[in-house]
């Protein structure tokens, strides 16, 4: 198992593909919409991207609301940010609601875990531990705009993925939440001093963190030049001072998409994977650019560390669900009452 996680183009693996998957470096793959038709068909590229690379990490975004990868025969997983609203509405006090609130994300957490195992998929990069403040990006993908509220449902949905057997994945460390540009097609700055963003967009990750609830990662494509002048994906204070031996993460740091325009600031493709994995990622997505995929392949010097490979391998789903029985499944079939 090697550093970069690449994507493939459609719905069944091409010769290239098959190729690229093969290669030493490549130690993992992301799906997206455009990789899925049906259920049936998923679970059959799943199983064909296996048998290249058994130990292969198949992860996916499908967090529910906008961000959900696979809708048909899908459970339409809400928004995290209705989560909370939906049972402040119903609730006779602040206090039943979180109660509800962390009630339903715990049912949502399972049903989207289960769902994701039961085609072949190891990891969904969730839950979001964004404050949902001034970024549309994030918005409703975050749970709430209170860290505290946030903290609370985020643990409840990690409980309901890890009662499913996968791994959660916080992200976008520190904290996205709080800058209007996209890093998508930006390079957002976040102009807070330290002391506000560490009481603040920090103290999810810092709580969940210190209680063992997150087994990964991703760092925001962000730079809070009041703390480090590189972007988090890039910057050893951020991933090593500050993650690793400040906060005790000992978990897998997966980079965002390299081909985003908040990581151009460290070159090509090979020179930000090879930056990021300097700085601590053990992971590295390059995503939507089959160029840049190639030429980090084959020009980034990313020696085997087995630390992250050991890190990586945890990630793994060794569940037996069967998407085709999961409605034989009483926990599925009550997770599902609580949708909306």
């Amino acid at each position: 198992m090697s550093s970069l996680m690449i994507d493939v183009q459609g719905t069944s693996l091409t010769a290239e593909d098959r190729d690229i998957i093969a290669h030493p470096k490549v130690g993992g793959l992301i799906l997206f919409s455009r990789n899925f038709a049906s259920p049936t068909q998923l679970i059959a590229l799943n199983k064909s991207i296996k048998a290249i690379n058994p130990e292969l990490l198949i992860a996916v975004d499908h967090e529910g609301g906008r961000v959900q990868r696979f809708r048909q025969g899908f459970s339409k997983i809400p928004a995290m940010g209705k989560i909370y609203t939906r049972a402040a509405k119903a609730s006779s006090s602040p206090q039943q609601a979180l109660i509800d609130a962390c009630r339903i994300a715990t049912h949502m957490g399972y049903l989207m875990a289960v769902e994701v195992q039961s085609v072949g998929i190891d990891i969904s990069f969730a839950p979001v531990l964004d404050i949902d403040d001034l970024s549309d990006v994030i918005g409703d993908r975050g749970f709430h705009q209170d860290p505290e509220i946030i903290e609370s449902l985020a643990s409840a949905f990690i409980k309901g993925m890890q009662q499913a057997g996968m791994k959660a994945t916080g992200k976008h460390f520190p904290g996205h939440g709080s800058v209007k540009e996209d890093s998508h097609v930006a390079m957002p700055v976040d102009d807070r001093s330290k002391a506000d963003i560490f009481a603040k967009d920090l103290l999810v990750f810092e709580r969940l963190v210190k209680s063992n609830q997150l087994s990964a990662l991703m760092p925001a494509h962000v730079i809070y030049p009041n703390v480090d002048a590189l972007p988090v994906g890039f910057s050893r204070f951020w991933l090593q001072t500050i993650l690793r031996e400040q906060l005790g993460f000992n978990g897998v740091i997966f980079s965002d998409d390299l081909s985003m325009q908040g990581a151009t600031t460290a070159g090509g493709y090979a020179q930000r994977c090879e930056v990021a994995y300097q700085a601590g990622c053990d992971m590295l997505l390059v995503c939507n650019d089959r160029k840049g995929a190639v030429d980090a392949i084959d020009n980034a010097n990313l020696p085997r560390r087995a630390e992250s490979e050991r890190r990586v391998k945890s990630m793994l789903n060794h569940s037996a669900y069967d998407f085709a029985e999961l409605d034989k499944n009483p926990n599925w079939q009550k997770s599902r009452e609580f949708l909306f």
